[in-house]
């Protein structure tokens, strides 16, 4: 089953008479062309202090787009001045990729300049939209990246919990008997570390439990799901792939991304069930989907949740 990748860029291309464009995705630009590999932006944290209340009738700023870091040209969209990066080749058409890193345009080398910043005011709200979206979610991946120190919370089942380093307990110790108040963690996690242990103690700490717990409980669900469905485990593994949630093969063997136990249960269930249905049906057509359904009924919501849920970032 295909695990969401960190980052998506999205295309489009111009003028393209060379190919008919593959299938796109629900909202994607017209002609686009096939995607190509951006690696997702590592972004330092950046201190802003507060913003300062306008002047009444003072015009309001936009906000910042991310600039290519190999931005060399700029061009005028509206009230924004985007940096790209401009590539020549000797393709036939001018093509625009928005990824994590920005604004990337492609052009014949034939093609003047001043008709590569047309085609981009044509479509210049496709672009600012893409941009604002990486953006944006470049500033929640941020968000998620975990400092690993004392105090510092790691999402268990969909639940967070805080890291409490304390040499007394032995290995780690999961305290789930706090009362859930508005904004504090109910989780405490005890490991047993000092408190000037390093960064990467206190992560691979927190790795070996949580692929310990992932264990546990696949192997749980795998159980519940096995009765349900008329199938057998041959046998069970934990995946650390950077694209697949789980796979199942033919002989009965399954694996199952460790990550998955950062999300909540329902996600675990519906991948668990999902590799489980292909020991029946080893293809995704109508008979395997009601397999799905015939044990996670709501599977469509779930499996949205599924791909809008992200992951900690170590």
């Amino acid at each position: 089953m295909p695990r969401p990748t960190a980052s998506e860029p999205s295309q489009l291309s111009l003028f393209d008479d060379a190919a008919t464009p593959a299938a796109r995705s629900p909202g994607a630009p017209p002609a686009a062309t096939p995607p190509a590999t951006t690696p997702p932006a590592t972004t330092p944290p950046v201190t802003t202090p507060p913003a300062r209340p306008a002047p009444p009738g003072a015009v309001a700023t936009p906000p910042p787009l991310l600039r290519h870091p190999q931005a060399r040209r700029e061009v005028e969209l509206g009230a924004h001045r985007v940096g790209y990066a401009l590539r020549r080749s000797s393709r036939r058409s001018i093509g625009f990729v928005v990824g994590a890193e920005g604004l990337v345009v492609s052009a014949p080398r034939w093609v003047a300049l001043a008709e590569i910043e047309a085609a981009l005011r044509s479509k210049a709200g496709w672009v600012l939209r893409k941009l604002h979206e990486q953006g944006e979610r470049q500033r929640r991946l941020q968000a998620l990246r975990i400092e690993w120190r004392d105090g510092a919370t790691v999402p268990f089942l969909g639940e967070p919990a805080i890291l409490l380093l304390d040499p007394r307990v032995g290995g780690a110790v999961l305290d789930a008997g706090g009362q859930a108040l508005p904004g504090i963690a109910r989780l405490v996690l005890r490991l047993s570390l000092p408190q000037q242990a390093q960064p990467e103690q206190i992560r691979d700490a927190v790795h070996g439990w949580l692929q310990r717990q992932a264990r546990r409980v696949f192997e749980e669900r795998c159980r519940l799901f096995e009765a349900r469905l008329g199938v057998r485990v041959a046998r069970l593994s934990l995946s650390n792939a950077s694209t697949r949630w789980g796979s199942a093969s033919a002989d009965g063997s399954v694996r199952l991304h460790w990550r998955l136990i950062h999300l909540p249960l329902a996600s675990i269930d519906y991948v668990v069930a999902h590799e489980l249905a292909h020991l029946r049906e080893m293809n995704h057509g109508p008979v395997f989907w009601d397999l799905v359904r015939s044990v996670i009924p709501d599977v469509e919501r779930v499996r949205r949740s599924l791909r809008d849920h992200p992951l900690p970032l170590d």
